[in-house]
């Protein structure tokens, strides 16, 4: 079964921003958005009917992570998950100057800006840098680690603009070598590469519904089985408290789907993407002069190819391609309309020209041989035609 697509004239190579909803998530979603709208905190047979059904995504959502059904707590997405781990482990610590709070150099805005918010109450923040791939070296986190007075520490999983992948057993260990807590958005990387909170030392991990073929709206924060953080929207008692308000339950039997298909297609989904990014590789840099890869080689998620295409400006190359039918990425969809580098890119060591070059083409489930060929042919074209320009001037 294949997911919904967009216009079938068009090509999507943009599922790091968003993937389209898939046809068993819809249906398992329609009747909870029609005759099924009980409340699921009411004590009657419409609202029991709605706590199973959110009962069942926990179980399923909770597979996906090799977690205890009991540790997946579910939110608005991958936003409000990051928000919650930080601040609600940030709430029981005296921000004195002597906590600090540690994030790398190539977090998601919705890590790097609670964060700088600790920091103006009274926390330290550090900063810890990267390689030029956009990996941390777990040898810096442990020089910090060394004084104790770090009260929790935010790593992302997998980058969402290049897609590296963070070494988490590494980091994690040390976190846990020395009593701190480790978070990790693991929004990309959820559905992309095996996440066994049963073997990573994780204590905390956002993911978001619509990364995975789920619904918008709609994510989960993992929190280890025993460890206290305080909850950050008061008020009913739903989530066993950690987060009050009326169950999405529709959004919520969407994630639970979405999560059981992705723990099932994970091995094959990997190998059909990974074998069409590289071809997109392929054909651009042996078609083209001044291409950069940026992100791992290796330690990168099987959908994400980031690009600098040197002499070109990245916004005029997204308009170009877009008017050609395909759909990519400068990087974060969050950032857009940005003229500022790619923080992430600038961490990485790229100068602000390539930094400005870059396209992200993120591939998903249903990209095919035959769009990557067309796709590859465009983006040639587009860049000779502005290299072109470019010189002329």
């Amino acid at each position: 079964m294949n997911a919904l697509k967009p216009d079938e004239g068009r090509i999507y190579l943009d599922h790091n921003a968003t993937t389209p909803l898939h046809p068993a998530v819809l249906e398992a979603m329609l009747p909870w958005l029609g005759k099924n709208f009980g409340n699921a905190s009411s004590i009657h047979a419409e609202g029991r009917a709605a706590r199973s059904a959110i009962d069942k995504a926990r179980q399923q959502a909770a597979a996906l992570l090799g977690a205890a059904e009991e540790e997946v707590y579910f939110t608005s997405g991958g936003t409000e998950s990051n928000n919650l781990a930080i601040f609600g482990s940030a709430a029981g610590t005296a921000p004195s100057g002597k906590a600090r709070l540690v994030t790398s150099a190539v977090e998601h805005h919705a890590v790097e800006r609670p964060a700088e918010r600790l920091a103006r109450r009274g926390f330290e923040l550090v900063i810890l840098s990267v390689d030029c791939f956009g990996r941390v070296d777990p040898s810096e986190l442990e020089k910090v680690l060394a004084d104790g007075r770090v009260c929790l520490v935010s790593i992302i999983a997998a980058n969402n603009e290049v897609g590296t992948v963070q070494p988490l057993d590494a980091l994690g260990g040390l976190c846990r070598q020395a009593g701190v807590t480790f978070h990790t958005d693991a929004v990309q990387a959820a559905g992309k590469i095996e996440l066994d909170m049963g073997e990573l030392p994780v204590d905390l991990l956002s993911l978001s519904g619509h990364k995975i073929y789920g619904p918008k709206g709609v994510g989960l924060l993992y929190i280890r089985r025993g460890l206290a953080i305080e909850a950050q929207i008061l008020g009913g008692s739903q989530e066993r408290r950690m987060r009050a308000g009326t169950e999405n339950t529709a959004g919520v039997v969407g994630l639970g789907v979405a999560c059981e298909l992705a723990a099932a297609e994970l091995e094959q989904r990997n190998e059909q993407i990974l074998r069409l990014r590289d071809r997109l590789w392929e054909s651009l840099s042996s078609r083209l002069d001044g291409v950069r890869l940026n992100g791992h080689p290796e330690h990168r998620i099987s959908n994400t190819l980031n690009v600098s295409f040197e002499g070109v400006e990245g916004e005029a190359l997204l308009l170009n391609l877009d008017l050609a039918g395909i759909a990519c990425s400068s990087g974060s969809a969050c950032a857009s309309g940005s003229l500022e580098p790619s923080h992430v890119l600038t961490a990485m060591g790229l100068p602000a020209e390539l930094a400005q070059g870059s396209v992200r083409f993120s591939l998903g489930r249903d990209t095919t041989a035959e769009q990557i060929e067309r796709a590859a042919g465009e983006v040639v074209q587009v860049v000779s035609r502005l290299r072109s320009m470019q010189f002329s001037l």
